[in-house]
C-alpha cells in the first residue's frame, strides 16, 4: 500500500521503519517542524531514505484546514494514513481522504482514558490492566472504531517511563504494523467504541500536578507514579517548590527514623531516612519517594535532602581529563543550540528532550568502555560539571564507597594496624542494629574480648532484604553487563588486604595464620576469580522440539538469577565459606544478604567493607551478623527471600528446610554434618597415609567439615600406623595462632571446646582407648589436645557422632575384608567426604565408587580446588559448592519457545 505517516518521535521512526521493512511503499512524512535546530526522528530517518518530508506547523486555522497544506498533502495519493503517535490536529480532508482512510495509535484501552494524557491517568487511577489501542479516525476526540487492542499488567511501581518502555513502545510499534498488514490483506475489524466505561481527563501539566494530601497512601503513590516523569507531581515545602519520582508502595521493613520534613497539607510530617523520603497518606500507611527535584532543576536523592552536596569534586586524571572532553563534545552535538558547553551548562535548559537523554546515554557506552548510565543518571546530574563528576565515579567505581562513613575498631596486631568495621551492613552502609544492640565477639587464643558487634533484629532482616530487593530488581547490578560483573568481583581487593583478613580470622576465629594465608583467605581469592570467570559464560541452549506444521518452533533457554539470596555460614572457616557460596551467588547476579556465624563475625564485615571499594553497587551485598534462630529464622522465612545457601549442623538445616518449604517455596542448599571413613590398607604407602591421616583430622584443629571422623585401618599394619600417628602428635606445637611456628591454635569459642571434653568423656566411659590428649590445654584461651583413640567399636558415641574438633577415631578391620569395612564405612547417615588408601587401582576403584559419599578422596585428603564440586549424599545435605555446578544453585532455567 501507499502510506503517508502522520507523528513524531522514535516511536514514528520506528513504525516508519517496519512499514517499509513490510514492503510498503511511504509515498510522504509529516512532522512536527525542528526544535532549537534539531529535527524530529521520524523526519531524519525519512529524509535519509529520500522520502518527502512535510513539517508543517499547523494544518488549519480557526478550525478551517489550510488548502495549501491539503493539496500537497493529496498530491502523494496516499492510500492510508498511519499516525503513530500524532500531537498535531489533523483536518477531516486528510484524515478521510485515502481510500482505507486513518489509523491512529492510542496509549490505553479505549474508550477508557480518552485524551492526551491516558498513560499518566492509567497510573493515577490505579488501574490494574493498561495497554493501547489502534482505531480508525473519526471526528471525535478518540472515540473511533476500535481496530485492535493490547493489553498489559500494571505492575505496582510503574511509571509513565517504565510503562511507555516496557509495553507500550515496543508492542505499540508491533501492534501498528500489524493493524496495516489486516487492512492490506482485507480482514481489519471496525468495532463501534461502546460508551460504557468511557473516561476523559484533562491533559496533566505542571500546574495541575499538585499533590492532594488528603488521601489515602496507595492514591498519593499513584498520583506521583502517574506523573513520573512528566509533568511531575509536586507539593511546596521548605519554601519553595519540590517535585517527588521514583516512588513506591514497598516499604516493608522501613522504620521513619530520620529528621521530619514537614509539608503543609499532609497528614503527618514526612521522614527524611537514608533510603529516600517517607511520606504518609490519611490512612496512616507510607510510602517512600527516592529522588525530588528541587525548584531550581536540580534532581537530587531524597535521603540527601538536609545534607546538601555529597562530596567535594573530584580531581580528574588525564586520562579522565580527555574523556570529559570527548563527552563535551557529545553534549555539543546534542545541544546545537548551544555554542559552546560549560562546567554550569544544564543538559535540560539547553533544549534537551527525553529522546536526547537516551541519545547521551548511549553516546557515554561508546566513549566510557561500555559504561552503563541509566536515564536516571542524568536526571540526577543535569549540569556538564556534576555529569562529569558522576561519570567519573561511577568508572572509578568508588561513588558508593566515598558516601559510606565507617566506625572503625582498631588493632595493632601481627605487625599491622587493623581496621575492622563491627557494625551491620545494609545497603552499602554500616550502621546500627535496631536499638543500637550489640555483643561481644571473643579472641579465642586468650578469651579476652575483641569488640562490641551489632547484634541484627528481625526488622534489621527486613531492611536488608528490601534493600538487596530495591538493588536486584531497579538497581544498576542486573544492567551491568555479565563481563563488567566479573570485573567487580573482587579478588584482586582481597588479595591485596591478604594478610589483614588472615590476621582478622587469626584473632576472630583462632586459624593459624599461616593456614588462613593459604586456605581461609588464599582459596577465598582464587574462589571469586573462578566465578568471576563464568559471569560471562552463563548460557543457555536452543532445543529441537516438534514443529506446530504448517509453522516452524524455537525454543530456547536462558539461565537467570533467582533474585535474593540468603546465605548462612558456619563458624570454621568465616570468610572462606561465605566466599564459597557468595561468589556464586553474585556472579549469577543475584544479590545477597549474608548471615556469618555470630561468633566469628569481623572477616565478612570486613569484606563487606571491600564490597564498596570494589564498586559494587550499594543493596547488592548485605551482611547481618546476628544469632541464627533469630536472624537465620527470618531469611527462612522472608516472602522476598528466593534462595537459601546454609551450612552448618543437620539439626539446623533440617529446621531451614522446612521453613523455606512453608514460607514461599524458596530453594534452598544445603551442606550439613559429617561422620568422613577414611579406609587404610596394608598396602598403602605408610609414610604418606599417617601424613594425610594427620591432616584429615587435625586440620584447622579438627574444625573441618570433610575432617575424617573414623579412619578404618587394617590389622596387619594397625599398630604401626598407630605409633606413628602419635610421635607425629608429640611434635605438634599447640599456641598463638599468629606464631610462624604454631601448628595447633585455640577451638573457635567456649562452648566448642567444652563439647570437645565431653565427647572424650564419653569415649572413655564407652570403653575406648585414649592413647593420647582428651584435656583441655591448661592455659588461657579455648585450646584443647590433639587427641587419638583407638578400640573403638561400631556401636560407641564416638564412631557415630561427630566432634568437629582434634580427635582421631580408630577402628581396626581385618585383612582382605573390603566388602565389611565398606559397610561399616557406609553405615552412617552421613555423606559428605571419604577417602582410601591403597597402592592397588583396582581396589582403589572399586572402594570409590561403593563409599557413599559426594567426595572421594584417593590416596590423597583435603584435596578441595575451586572448580572441583563440593557437596554431600544423605544427611549430609544437597545441591554443591564450587565448580560450574555450584553457579545452577543461583540460577532458574527459563525455556522460551516462538513460532514462525
Amino acid at each position: 500500500m501507499k502510506i503517508a505517516v502522520i507523528g513524531q518521535s522514535l516511536f514514528g521512526q520506528e513504525v516508519y521503519c517496519h512499514l517499509r521493512k513490510e514492503g510498503h511503499e511511504v509515498v510522504g512524512v509529516f512532522t512536527v517542524p525542528d526544535k532549537d535546530g534539531k529535527a524530529d526522528p521520524l523526519g531524519l530517518e525519512a529524509e535519509k531514505d529520500g522520502v518527502p518530508v512535510f513539517k508543517f506547523p499547523r494544518w488549519r486555522v480557526k478550525g478551517q484546514a489550510l488548502p495549501e497544506v491539503v493539496a500537497k498533502y493529496q498530491a502523494l495519493g496516499a492510500e492510508l494514513n498511519v499516525l503513530p503517535f500524532c500531537s498535531q490536529f489533523i483536518p477531516m480532508e486528510v484524515i478521510r481522504a485515502p481510500s482505507h482512510g486513518s489509523i491512529i495509535y492510542h496509549p490505553s484501552l479505549l474508550p477508557r482514558h480518552r485524551g492526551a494524557s491516558a498513560i499518566n491517568w492509567t497510573l493515577i487511577h490505579g488501574d490494574k490492566k493498561g495497554g493501547f489501542t489502534i482505531f480508525w479516525a473519526d471526528d471525535g476526540l478518540d472515540t473511533g472504531d476500535l481496530l485492535l487492542q493490547k493489553e498489559c499488567e500494571i505492575l505496582p511501581d510503574d511509571t509513565v517511563s517504565t510503562l511507555y518502555n516496557r509495553f507500550l513502545f515496543p508492542e505499540g510499534i508491533k501492534g501498528m504494523v500489524q493493524a496495516v498488514r489486516l487492512i492490506a490483506e482485507g480482514k481489519a475489524p471496525r468495532l463501534p467504541q461502546p460508551e460504557e466505561g468511557a473516561t476523559y481527563e484533562g491533559i496533566q501539566k505542571k500546574e495541575t500536578a499538585k499533590i492532594n494530601w488528603d488521601q489515602s497512601a496507595e492514591a498519593i503513590h499513584n498520583w506521583i507514579r502517574g506523573n513520573d516523569k512528566v509533568p511531575g507531581a509536586w507539593t511546596e515545602a521548605c519554601g519553595q517548590k519540590l517535585t517527588f519520582f521514583n516512588s513506591t508502595l514497598n516499604t516493608a521493613g522501613l522504620l521513619p527514623e530520620g529528621e521530619d520534613l514537614p509539608i503543609p497539607g499532609a497528614h503527618r510530617p514526612g521522614v527524611v531516612t537514608k533510603v529516600g523520603l517517607i511520606l504518609f497518606g490519611n490512612d496512616d500507611r507510607m510510602l517512600l519517594v527516592k529522588n525530588i527535584q528541587l525548584e531550581d532543576g536540580k534532581m537530587i536523592p531524597a535521603s540527601h535532602f538536609f545534607t546538601g552536596a555529597e562530596s567535594s569534586a573530584l580531581e580528574l586524571s588525564e586520562e579522565e581529563l580527555v574523556m570529559a572532553e570527548a563527552v563535551r563534545s557529545a553534549w555539543k552535538r546534542i545541544l546545537p543550540s548551544v555554542l559552546e558547553v560549560e562546567e554550569s551548562t544544564d543538559f535540560f535548559k539547553s533544549g534537551a528532550a527525553s529522546v536526547d537523554v537516551v541519545r547521551l546515554v548511549e553516546e557515554v557506552k561508546e566513549l566510557c568502555d561500555g559504561l552503563e548510565l541509566e536515564n536516571e543518571d542524568v536526571y540526577m546530574a543535569t549540569t556538564f560539571g556534576d555529569f562529569i563528576q558522576l561519570l567519573v565515579r561511577k568508572l572509578r567505581g568508588g561513588d558508593e564507597a566515598s558516601e559510606c562513613i565507617i566506625d572503625y575498631v582498631e588493632k595493632a596486631v601481627n605487625k599491622l594496624t587493623l581496621q575492622m568495621p563491627h557494625q551491620l551492613f545494609i545497603g552499602g552502609m554500616f550502621v546500627d542494629a535496631e536499638g543500637a544492640k550489640t555483643y561481644e565477639t571473643i579472641n579465642p587464643t586468650d578469651g579476652n574480648v575483641i569488640c562490641q558487634v551489632s547484634l541484627a533484629q528481625v526488622s534489621d532482616v527486613d531492611k536488608a532484604v528490601a534493600a538487596a530487593k530495591d538493588a536486584f530488581e531497579n538497581g544498576l547490578w542486573g544492567k551491568i553487563s555479565a563481563r563488567d560483573r566479573g570485573r567487580l568481583l573482587l579478588a584482586d581487593l582481597m588479595e591485596q588486604h591478604q594478610e589483614e583478613l588472615a590476621t582478622i580470622e587469626a584473632l576472630d576465629a583462632g586459624a593459624v595464620y599461616t593456614l588462613a594465608l593459604k586456605t581461609h583467605v588464599g582459596m577465598s581469592i582464587q574462589t571469586f576469580r573462578y566465578f568471576a570467570g563464568w559471569c560471562d559464560k552463563i548460557q543457555g541452549s536452543t532445543i529441537p522440539i516438534n514443529h506446530a506444521r504448517p509453522n516452524r518452533n524455537l525454543t530456547l533457554t536462558k539461565k537467570e538469577p533467582i533474585g535474593v539470596c540468603g546465605i548462612v555460614i558456619p563458624w570454621n572457616y568465616p570468610l572462606m565459606m561465605l566466599s564459597w557460596k557468595t561468589a556464586a551467588c553474585l556472579a549469577a547476579g543475584n544479590t545477597v544478604v549474608i548471615k556469618p556465624a555470630q561468633v566469628t563475625p569481623l572477616t565478612a564485615l570486613k569484606f563487606a567493607e571491600l564490597t564498596l571499594k570494589a564498586g559494587i553497587p550499594k543493596g547488592v551485598v548485605n551482611i547481618l551478623p546476628g544469632s541464627g534462630s533469630l536472624v537465620g529464622q527470618r531469611l527462612s522465612d522472608h516472602p522476598d527471600v528466593r534462595k537459601i545457601g546454609f551450612t552448618g549442623s543437620t539439626e539446623v538445616g533440617k529446621h531451614i528446610m522446612k521453613s523455606c518449604a512453608l514460607s514461599n517455596v524458596k530453594k534452598v542448599s544445603l551442606e550439613l554434618g559429617g561422620k568422613s571413613p577414611l579406609i587404610i590398607f596394608a598396602d598403602c604407602d605408610l609414610s604418606k597415609a599417617v601424613q594425610m591421616g594427620m591432616s584429615s583430622v587435625f586440620f584447622n584443629k579438627g574444625e573441618n567439615c570433610i575432617a575424617a571422623g573414623r579412619l578404618f585401618v587394617e590389622d596387619s599394619i594397625h599398630d604401626q600406623f598407630v605409633q606413628k600417628v602419635v610421635e607425629e602428635v608429640k611434635k605438634m606445637k599447640i599456641g598463638n595462632p599468629l606464631d610462624r611456628d604454631t601448628n595447633h591454635g585455640p577451638q573457635n569459642h567456649q562452648a566448642h571446646l567444652q563439647k570437645l571434653v565431653e565427647y572424650c568423656q564419653h569415649g572413655v566411659e564407652e570403653g575406648a582407648t585414649l592413647v593420647c590428649g582428651g584435656h583441655q590445654v591448661p592455659r588461657p584461651g579455648f585450646f584443647f589436645e590433639p587427641t587419638v583413640f583407638t578400640d573403638v567399636e561400631d556401636h560407641m558415641f564416638i564412631a557415630k557422632e561427630e566432634s568437629f574438633g582434634p580427635i582421631m577415631i580408630i577402628s581396626r578391620f581385618a585383612d582382605g575384608d573390603v566388602d565389611t569395612v565398606l559397610s561399616r564405612a557406609n553405615a552412617t547417615e552421613f555423606g559428605l567426604a571419604s577417602g582410601v588408601f591403597t597402592r592397588d587401582l583396582n581396589r582403589a576403584l572399586y572402594v570409590s565408587d561403593r563409599l557413599e559419599a559426594g567426595t572421594v578422596f584417593v590416596n590423597t585428603y583435603n584435596k578441595t580446588d575451586v572448580a572441583a564440586p563440593f557437596g554431600g549424599f544423605k544427611q549430609s545435605g544437597f545441591g554443591k559448592d564450587l565448580g560450574e555446578v555450584a553457579l545452577n544453585e543461583y540460577l532458574r532455567v527459563k525455556t522460551v519457545t516462538f513460532e514462525y
